[in-house]
């Protein structure tokens, strides 16, 4: 068996850091061609010594530089490259074979792409690139014959409850409905006045999940789900009727697919996205994740509706996937800026799915219709939500 040739866009952060703990674990089935990262210059650093790439990867020239000279001083060979162009170098070098994509945020959609366009199985743990071009993504896909692996645990757990076979066609596969679990974050029993006052410490103190700070606060709103909704739509061909939400706190089964003939098929699990990325980095073989054995005893399981009115974002997910077009990629940067002003510490948690509702009630007709459109809707609703949150 020949080993895997990976590139991890995105190393630093936590589906990064989890990717590389489960290659170690298998020095034979992987080598690692590329990591990157935007500044964490110690935490790359590190992971240069441990995994000894070909080529690392900063956004910033000064980071660049700081880690170049590290790895120097560390008599580590890997050579270290800066910008968007080399991520893009790295993720479609020809001795790559798997990318793992796991850039927070909008930046990482042209490697992303890029990648698709090359025919290289991608793990996508980057919403970003489906929720702003989903269409122009999955085309490259079908156009190049790459490999798509979902990453984030529910759509993970769809893919594995589908039939192998399955191609997009609900009907020919008997499958009635997709079923996303979501935990319903922190603030699930709060009401709307207690949501209101939250801080930024407590959006990001998820109970169930170890996750960047980002996507703690949708997870908080809920538009964490919401975009996972939008990503279904195009990960497994589904109409947004196709695709329901329940909230189980316990974060056990991670989705479900309702089929035909009454079955619901769960995918289930301890709480840790090493089981995800394991089962793409494997795949179709099952490797050990370095996971902690589920434990159902003594335990319950509940299932509940989502509340749009204390939650909105959901709904405003639910409205962009119908209203189509550049419609997610404006609700994706409009969230983007408010998240990181509520992080710090500029304005209320109320704040977010206000100024995404009011950018998408300005944009709502924005052109889609190549990557250069999309990214036009995405940096005028940056600004706009800007103007939006400076005046409010």
């Amino acid at each position: 068996m020949s080993a895997r040739v990976l590139t991890v866009l995105g190393a630093t952060g936590t589906i990064g850091v989890n990717t590389l703990d489960v290659v170690a674990r298998h020095p034979a089935r992987f080598e690692i061609f590329a990591l990157t990262g935007a500044t964490q210059v110690e935490r790359l650093f590190e992971q240069c010594v441990q995994h000894r790439p070909r080529y690392a990867v900063m956004l910033a020239s000064v980071a660049a530089a700081e880690l170049r000279a590290r790895l120097k001083q560390a008599s580590v060979a890997t050579e270290v490259l800066e910008g968007e162009a080399a991520l893009i170098e790295v993720a479609t070098a020809a001795e790559v074979d798997t990318v793992m994509a796991a850039i927070v945020g909008a930046a990482g959609l042209p490697a992303t792409l890029a990648a698709a366009a090359a025919g290289k199985r991608i793990l996508l743990a980057n919403k970003e690139t489906l929720v702003v071009a989903g269409q122009l993504f999955m085309d490259a896909i079908a156009a190049s014959g790459a490999e798509l692996l979902p990453i984030d645990s529910e759509h993970n757990a769809i893919f594995q409850a589908l039939p192998r076979d399955f191609n997009g066609d609900f009907q020919q596969a008997g499958v009635k409905a997709l079923w996303l679990t979501a935990s319903g974050g922190p603030f699930r029993q709060l009401s709307a006045a207690q949501i209101a006052e939250v801080t930024p410490a407590q959006a990001v103190a998820h109970p169930n999940w170890v996750m960047g700070k980002k996507i703690s606060v949708d997870s908080a709103s809920m538009m964490n789900k919401g975009l996972e909704v939008i990503e279904a739509r195009w990960l497994f061909n589904a109409h947004a009727a196709q695709i329901k939400v329940v909230v189980h706190p316990q974060s056990i089964v991670h989705s479900m697919v309702e089929y035909a003939d009454g079955s619901v098929i769960a995918q289930m699990g301890t709480p840790d996205m090493r089981t995800p990325i394991a089962h793409a980095l494997g795949f179709p073989a099952r490797i050990d994740a370095g996971v902690s054995p589920l434990d159902l005893l003594n335990r319950s399981l509940t299932f509940e509706e989502p509340d749009h009115a204390r939650f909105p974002c959901l709904q405003l997910a639910f409205e962009a996937l119908a209203v189509g077009g550049a419609a997610a990629a404006v609700l994706n940067a409009a969230n983007e800026v408010a998240v990181a002003q509520f992080l710090d510490g500029a304005i209320a948690f109320p704040a977010i799915p206000a100024s995404i509702a009011h950018a998408m009630s300005k944009l709502a007709d924005a052109p889609a219709g190549t990557l250069e459109c999309l990214l036009d809707a995405d940096r005028r609703a940056r600004v706009l939500t800007e103007q939006f949150l400076a005046k409010n």
